[in-house]
């Protein structure tokens, strides 16, 4: 065989191997993968935060359950990806799912992590078994301000100056001061600030700004699947006005958390794997 054929032969099969192993979709989150049961969870962590926030979470779970554990994109540490927004997330987890084959999961997501989980089981009805939402509603800014509208095309220009004007000292300091209104447990609260911390600041300020002008009220009616909505222990004041964000998820079954703050999965922990254990046993 000539040179000249080797070279061809090299040629094609260096572009055959571009076609199988390079044309892999940049999904907008790493992933951790253990367990090796049949069916998958897929946990995604809220606003800023590691997939680490899910640990004990997925230790109770991964002799039963393959659990896929999420970092999105800029988020403690992990590199930030150009076009982050809610609802380009919404369609990398489903790509995500449908690339890899995993049937019919579990969707586990906290706080903003929750919003997603909504998103992706209102737009892909039929990709997804169950939901498990801790600590979200369909749209939280709603909750203080009852005229709330989304906009169209948001301008998230002003978040993005004035986080990334800060400095690694004021960033800091005002992350100290804001984690302990979400997270009772003080053992925990370090590592989630250095989530934070760690998190890319452009990408932080868009997502806190895409994010605060989301409004799934009216798609989560199409939603299908089995809902289970764990709230922290200060909704329970408010349960009018919860119900009324959820009254279109017709599965929804809303549990309110008996003590702790936001981060229910650290603060009122024997209740949170009760509430979970429970619904999974029941579908």
């Amino acid at each position: 065989m000539n040179k000249y054929k080797i070279t061809i032969i090299m040629f094609v099969i260096a572009a055959l191997c571009v076609k199988v192993f390079g044309q892999s979709t940049p999904y907008s989150f790493d992933v951790h993968k253990t367990g090796q049961g049949k069916q998958a969870m897929i946990f995604i962590p809220g606003f800023a935060c590691s997939g680490e926030v899910w640990n004990e979470t997925i230790e109770r779970f991964e002799n039963e359950y393959t659990c896929y554990s999420l970092t999105m994109a800029g988020f403690a540490g992990v590199k930030p990806r150009i076009n982050s927004s809610f609802e380009n997330w919404v369609i990398s987890i489903a790509d995500f799912i449908k690339d890899n084959d995993i049937e019919k999961p579990i969707i586990v997501g906290h706080s903003m992590g929750g919003g997603l989980a909504l998103a992706i089981a209102s737009d892909y009805p039929d990709l997804i078994d169950k939901i498990i939402v801790v600590d979200a509603l369909p749209c939280l800014f709603a909750l203080t301000n009852p005229t709330f509208e989304s906009k169209e095309h948001n301008d998230c220009s002003t978040a993005v100056h004035q986080i990334t004007a800060l400095t690694d000292e004021q960033f800091y300091h005002m992350q100290k001061l804001s984690i302990p209104q979400l997270l009772a447990d003080t053992t925990m609260q370090e590592k989630v600030v250095n989530w934070s911390v760690k998190s890319d600041r452009k990408t932080f300020a868009e997502m806190y700004c895409d994010f605060s002008n989301t409004d799934l009220r009216e798609r989560i009616q199409n939603i299908k699947c089995p809902s289970l909505i764990l709230l922290e222990s200060y909704f329970a004041y408010m349960k009018p006005a919860i119900e009324e964000q959820y009254k279109n998820l017709k599965s929804a079954n809303l549990q309110y958390a008996t003590k702790g703050l936001h981060f229910i999965m650290y603060d009122d922990k024997e209740w949170y794997f009760t509430q979970i254990n429970n619904f999974l046993a029941s579908y």
